[in-house]
């Protein structure tokens, strides 16, 4: 348990709108469904809620953002400072003139490829295999099946650590493979993206096959946090992983999948620790065996 500092946060920002909890269990945020508290976790009620917060919040309080998860370690010691969590006032989706697209950055990443097939918006599709939501979308530049967000994305909203907000044409986001540039202070608010005119039934059947690949050669039904490291240039992780002899590794109780090695699985029992270590322990053997070192793609926050 971390000292409480909700009271001395709401002290200074008299006028917060949105939740702010003391000691809240992350775990249950997280796909792992590991991990220890927020120190203190602040859900804004709009963007403007969160800038008035963060304008407020003293310079010397850590803050951090999460999503969804989808593709985060939160160590088993919790997060000192504040976890801020975006919701319900950051998931509108809506279609707009020219077949583009409007995300708030809470949106799922799937709900908004439904919205573009559904509205006959073509070249969002992608998003159907991408676990998590359009902020972590855009601040990891993720993608799949050839796509990536910087292929769609028209320009990105976000409130910096100071209370104020930008707005990022895509030329000034800084992306590069599972990487964006923008400052890490800066939370994502919102996205516009531009697809092309579609037929919607054709969309559905690209999502759908989309849907069939994954489950077939990933452990989505598990508990996992997609993809773990990052694709060296011209490689491909899972590969190296494999060739490791690292397939079905496990420790505590943690394992590397069986049906897609850059995949790493709660079996029910993990610990962050568990998880990370076994990580760790991949990262050597693919480095003894090709001489690669990978890079984490998944997200470690809080404190061992």
């Amino acid at each position: 348990m971390f000292p409480d500092i909700t009271a001395d946060l709401k002290a200074d920002a008299p006028q917060l709108r949105g939740r702010l909890i003391a000691n809240q269990p992350l775990a249950e945020f997280t796909w792992f469904r590991v991990g220890g508290p927020a120190q203190a976790l602040f859900s804004p009620e709009d963007e403007a809620d969160l800038a008035y917060f963060l304008k407020q919040c003293p310079q010397d309080v850590p803050v951090t953002a999460i999503g969804v998860g989808s593709n985060l370690i939160v160590r088993d010691g919790g997060v000192p400072g504040v976890v801020i969590r975006l919701g319900r006032g950051f998931n509108a989706i809506a279609i707009e003139e020219g077949h583009r697209i409007r995300a708030g950055a809470a949106a799922p990443d799937v709900q908004v490829a439904k919205a573009a097939a559904k509205a006959g918006v073509a070249g969002l599709a992608f998003l159907r295999g991408v676990p998590g939501s359009i902020g972590g979308a855009l601040r990891m530049n993720a993608g799949a099946y050839g796509r990536e967000t910087k292929d769609i994305l028209i320009e990105a909203r976000g409130v910096d650590r100071l209370g104020r907000a930008h707005l990022y044409p895509n030329a000034e986001m800084g992306f590069r493979y599972r990487h964006c540039g923008v400052p890490e202070d800066v939370i994502f608010t919102q996205a516009l993206f531009q697809g092309s005119p579609g037929d919607p039934a054709a969309i559905e059947a690209e999502m759908d096959a989309i849907t069939q690949a994954r489950e077939s050669t990933q452990p989505v039904k598990s508990r996992t946090g997609g993809s773990t490291f990052k694709n060296p240039p011209g490689q491909k992780a899972w590969r190296l992983i494999d060739a490791a002899g690292c397939r079905g590794l496990t420790r505590g109780g943690a394992q590397v999948s069986d049906l897609h090695c850059n995949f790493l699985i709660n079996l029910g029992d993990a610990t962050a620790a568990d998880i990370e270590m076994l990580g760790e322990e991949v990262r050597k053997r693919v480095k003894a065996h090709s001489g690669t070192l990978l890079d984490w793609e998944i997200k470690r926050i809080g404190l061992a």
